[in-house]
């Protein structure tokens, strides 16, 4: 056998799609173009043609703040998952909301204990809120995190409610525990949260809920200009719905959610 036909013909061109397309669907943030170059040692040209080339063929999707994984990308039709794929779906269902609504969406995941704030999509009449306390310690504060408490079984609440203190972050803020429980036990299904996390912020969020899963969905207005209204709410809970479908059992792996979101 000749050495021809021992070993296989490669084609480093497509060699170097993969990788990308792989870094990308192993990442729990958006990759910008720049650092796809800087991890894989490409140049910034070649990346660049090789992203434009996968963009265009729907194996990557470009967002501004980096690339997530494209619809035909094959884990989207099977049961497989990884951490870019769960971003994937999270950023296209945020994006349909912020486009729908003209506010900055933002989702928030309950894991083993605690919250943590998954992604956020801005909206560009209306930046997001300055999250000046991380979610693990405002989630009483915030419609992201009250919107969670609603959702656990009574001893997660308690427990969760026992280990963090209910900071009052501004004069609106429920700070007393037997009030705040109150309000989550008569939860109309989506909760409000009109200046408790920053003044001058009005949040409202809805749950995302899947086997295995336990979320919300949320946006944020300037107060003066929140009308929070049955409209409103309708159209977050569809998005909601439409997450919480296509999420399912094993979105989230079954476990690590994944580093908490820093701005």
């Amino acid at each position: 056998m000749s050495a021809a036909e021992a070993e296989p013909t490669l084609i480093g061109s497509v060699q170097r799609a993969l990788r990308l397309v792989d870094i990308v669907a192993n990442s729990p943030r958006p990759l910008p173009t720049k650092m796809l170059a800087a991890i894989t040692g490409l140049t910034p040209g070649t990346t660049y043609n090789l992203v434009r080339t996968l963009i265009h063929e729907g194996y990557l999707s470009a967002e501004p703040d980096g690339l997530v994984l494209g619809a035909r990308f094959p884990t989207f039709q099977r049961e497989i998952d990884t951490r870019g794929v769960f971003l994937a779906r999270v950023r296209a269902a945020l994006r349909s909301v912020t486009d729908e609504v003209g506010a900055t969406a933002y989702l928030s995941r309950y894991d083993d204990g605690e919250m943590h704030l998954i992604d956020i999509v801005d909206a560009e009449q209306n930046p997001r809120v300055e999250l000046w306390v991380g979610l693990q310690s405002s989630g009483h504060a915030t419609a992201l995190g009250k919107q969670i408490l609603a959702e656990l079984p009574d001893d997660d609440r308690l427990d969760y409610l026992s280990r963090h203190r209910l900071e009052e972050l501004t004069p609106r803020t429920i700070s007393d525990r037997r009030t705040l429980l109150t309000q989550l036990e008569h939860s109309p299904g989506w909760t409000l949260d009109h200046e408790e996390y920053v003044i001058g912020a009005t949040c409202v969020a809805v749950p995302v809920i899947a086997p295995n899963v336990t979320a919300s969905l949320a946006i944020s207005l300037p107060s003066d200009q929140a009308i929070v209204d049955r409209e409103l709410v309708a159209k977050l809970q569809r998005a909601a719905r439409r997450l919480s479908i296509q999420l399912g059992a094993d979105a989230l792996g079954g476990g690590d959610p994944g580093p908490e979101f820093t701005i």
